[in-house]
């Protein structure tokens, strides 16, 4: 193949620079979806570290500290991008050398994933995918930017000067005449200088089409962009997911003390006392779910207090732990809604932490902030009062669930969700209520959000068809930090009648409770409960809505007995 020495330099390199783009971003992408690991600059970078002698390791450590790893990532990426430079280069003169570059580069990658600890023959698969997408796509852009004419072309009114020369067409359009060969080698002049061919069939060189190439390279990138987004997406999630089942839970200094017996009622369609983690309710603005790394993740601690902190979460990990049966209820939650769980939690006091802070005379709000920018505010009284709450990263033995704010979240009982429980926290500020606002006070919802006494029937469901004679009525009543004292449940509006109660640990847990004589009669027949907390309050039968702090009623069903 002759050589294609037209193309400008900066255009040949900005071809291998695309191509290489593309590369990165397919390899991620592939990886995201096989395994992170395998994505070959990361490889790259592990075996450089591997090879590096330990003094010029130390050297790292010392000069740029945690940053070593970035330091080495960007220098990979720098020599990657002189080498897909070069690549270019070559490719404008002779495709095929263009192509052995690219092959040689793909075969250091995938010599660098096969020599990690734990690899597989599956690993290769993102090294090969992105070389085979950069091969294409260094053929399609030298492609558009040499492009020829598929046939000769039939001479023009514009083809013969005043002087009888060829006439060149220029970018502009504008026409250039000559007087005849100049130079040899079949140019023709502009005016009297030598001007390169005209494009023409045969075998002379191509013209540089800068147009074509422009356009191809913007193709180009916005492949290597939306790859290398999903790809990273991908890995993030895979990265958290992994680091989330190698945690291993410390012992609480605290533990939860065992749940007594009788505190389920082992009933069939019953909501078990502990809710497992894969059905605990999920209610948030996250449309992506964060993914937030343990190994990054910092709370800041500031604002109106006298020692600003911040904690890793190793420092989390380090401070007097403790376990804690606790209902969490979402404010959305309608009379008789899905909306509330019991879990056991595991974490660190959140009151402890603002001690340590110390929270200045005047603060009464805590503006916490989550990894993807929600915003919550807590009352600090209700933080300071004795109460069980936490700083959570641990939820019924295991580590947080990621849809649940792994790696760390607040949890604070007697206080609805969005006031108290932000998910993926990593900052908290102590301020007050009269100079901030969180994220759903501005859009008409209360400020402060004590949860209010709430009591649902679960069996029966409604417009259930239940047989004649004696039938269960059972439920769950909540009221946190108050506890249930009673549960009370009517039929067709007649006398109230007192439901068995399961035991309940705490008073921040929800409690069971079971009517287990009701003789059902064939017709249709409504069933109502309410409950009464250990204040001595007894709900309302005043149905509200749950704007703008918590619905209110009695949860009412009806059924068919035949």
């Amino acid at each position: 193949m002759e050589s294609n020495r037209r193309v400008p330099l900066w255009a040949a390199a900005l071809i291998g620079l695309v191509s290489g783009a593309v590369a990165v971003g397919v390899s991620l992408l592939v990886a995201g979806l096989v395994k992170a690991s395998a994505f070959p600059v990361v490889a790259v970078g592990n075996a450089a570290v591997d090879l590096t002698p330990a003094a010029l390791k130390d050297f790292a450590i010392r000069t740029f500290g945690e940053n070593d790893k970035t330091v080495l990532l960007t220098g990979i990426f720098l020599v990657l991008a002189v080498i897909a430079a070069a690549v270019g280069v070559l490719a404008v003169r002779d495709i095929r050398y263009g192509l052995a570059g690219l092959a040689a580069f793909g075969v250091v990658g995938v010599l660098a994933v096969l020599t990690r600890p734990g690899a597989a023959a599956v690993d290769v698969v993102p090294t090969v995918a992105g070389v085979a997408a950069a091969m294409f796509a260094l053929h399609r852009l030298v492609a558009r930017a040499l492009a020829p004419e598929t046939g000769p072309r039939e001479a023009g009114p514009y083809d013969a000067g005043p002087h009888g020369g060829r006439v060149a067409v220029g970018g502009g359009g504008e026409e250039r005449n000559g007087g005849g060969s100049a130079g040899g080698g079949g140019g023709e002049e502009r005016y009297g200088a030598p001007v390169p061919p005209v494009m023409r069939a045969g075998n002379g060189p191509y013209p540089f089409d800068r147009r074509r190439l422009l356009i191809g390279t913007l193709g180009g990138v916005a492949v290597a962009g939306v790859a290398g987004l999903a790809g990273r997406m991908l890995s993030s999630r895979a990265e958290v997911a992994a680091a989330r089942v190698g945690m291993a839970l410390p012992r609480p200094a605290v533990p939860a003390a065992p749940l007594p017996a009788g505190v389920d009622l082992r009933i069939r369609g019953l909501s078990p006392f502990v809710t497992p983690n894969h059905d605990f309710y999920r209610v948030d603005t996250a449309l992506v779910v964060p993914q937030v790394d343990p190994r990054s993740w910092t709370l800041r601690i500031h604002g109106m207090v006298d020692r600003p902190v911040e904690l890793t979460f190793a420092d989390l990990m380090k401070r007097p732990l403790e376990e804690a049966d606790i209902t969490l209820c979402c404010v959305s939650n309608e009379v008789g809604g899905p909306y509330v769980g019991n879990a056991r939690w595991l974490g660190t006091s959140l009151a402890g932490v603002l001690r340590d802070a110390g929270v200045r005379k005047g603060a009464d709000m805590l503006l916490s902030t989550s990894a993807d920018g929600w915003t919550c505010g807590t009352p600090v009284d209700v933080v300071l009062d004795g109460r069980d709450a936490l700083l959570a990263f641990g939820m019924n033995g295991e580590a947080l669930p990621v849809e649940h704010g792994f790696p760390v979240r607040q949890v604070v009982p007697g206080l609805y969700g969005y006031v108290s429980a932000t998910k993926w926290v990593t900052d908290i500020k102590v301020t007050r209520f009269d100079r901030d606002e969180a994220y759903w006070t501005p859009k008409g919802w209360s400020a402060m959000g004590p949860v209010k006494t709430q009591s649902r029937i679960d069996l029966p469901r409604d417009g259930a068809r239940v047989a004649p004679g004696r039938t269960v009525i059972a439920g769950v009543a909540w009221a946190q930090h108050k506890g249930v004292e009673a549960v009370e449940v009517r039929i067709d509006r007649g006398q109230w009648r007192q439901a068995r109660l399961a035991v309940a640990p705490t008073a921040d847990t929800w409690r069971q409770w079971v009517v287990d004589d009701w003789d059902a009669t064939p017709g249709s027949h409504t069933i109502e409960v309410r409950a009464t907390d250990a204040t001595g309050y007894t709900q309302t039968p005043d149905l509200a809505p749950v704007a703008p702090d918590g619905a209110t009623g009695w949860h009412t069903v009806s059924v068919d007995v035949a």
